[in-house]
């Protein structure tokens, strides 16, 4: 079953790194459908997260020592969470050994992986739902674009990731704890200080874009006001209704 999985998990990607669909992280996950314009990270670094994911999926699915745990990955920026249940404390330690050998391009682990017994397809399923319900409100806000915060649930404990400001990082705890059915939200981010000047710029230029379009909007409607007096008059001395022109 493992190997089925994995080998369905290698296609979709594979035709993610071709560039024919969006970078997907989860492939039940709204919020990892990549802008890639919008992504903070770098082409060469959204490459290497895509290919970490890739090697860590292929070592569950390989590794025998890792049959008896679930394991799910969420990996923002060369830091991999590492999510899931393992049946002792020694296995959680080799998850954490294991899982940074896997690709040279791993900066740093998270490991959140409880030791118990594996979770239930139904609880699985209401973590999933917590991810889209939080991915899903992300959507409705204006502090921070929705592709910089990734959201990964496990036993209703919501983690985020991304590349944030502290105002940007506050606003989406404040969202994801707002969210039925969670306990917790743990913050995972890469802080910034200020928001890149790219985005800044690019905000102005919207701005700018967006009044003008707003301006034209205004002098078309006055001209079609005008005109409208005029043919008012010009029916008015003719004694005609309608327009002519």
């Amino acid at each position: 079953m493992k190997k089925l999985a994995l080998l369905a998990l290698l296609i979709v990607h594979s035709v993610l790194l071709s560039g024919c669909l969006p970078a997907i992280q989860s492939i039940s996950s709204v919020s990892s459908i990549i802008s890639v314009n919008n992504d903070r990270r770098s082409a060469g670094v959204i490459l290497d997260d895509k290919t970490t994911y890739l090697q860590l999926a292929a070592w569950t699915a390989e590794d025998p020592k890792l049959d008896d745990a679930h394991l799910n990955f969420l990996i923002y920026n060369k830091a991999v969470l590492i999510t899931g249940e393992a049946p002792n404390k020694e296995l959680r330690t080799y998850i954490s050994k294991q899982a940074k050998r896997q690709s040279p391009a791993i900066k740093q682990v998270f490991n959140e992986v409880s030791v118990k017994s594996n979770s239930s397809l139904l609880k699985r399923a209401k973590d999933s739902a917590i991810t889209l319900q939080v991915e899903a409100m992300f959507q409705n806000q204006e502090v921070f674009h929705p592709t910089h915060v990734r959201v990964m649930t496990e036993a209703q404990t919501v983690y985020l990731m991304g590349s944030v400001t502290k105002r940007e990082a506050d606003k989406a705890v404040k969202i994801a704890t707002k969210a039925k059915g969670i306990k917790q939200v743990v913050r995972l981010f890469d802080y910034l200080k200020t928001r890149p000047a790219v985005e800044i710029k690019r905000d102005k230029l919207q701005v700018t874009e967006s009044i003008k379009k707003e301006k034209l909007k205004q002098k078309k409607a006055d001209l079609e006001a005008e005109k409208a007096k005029i043919q008012e008059k010009i029916n008015q001395l003719t004694g005609t209704t309608g327009t002519s022109f």
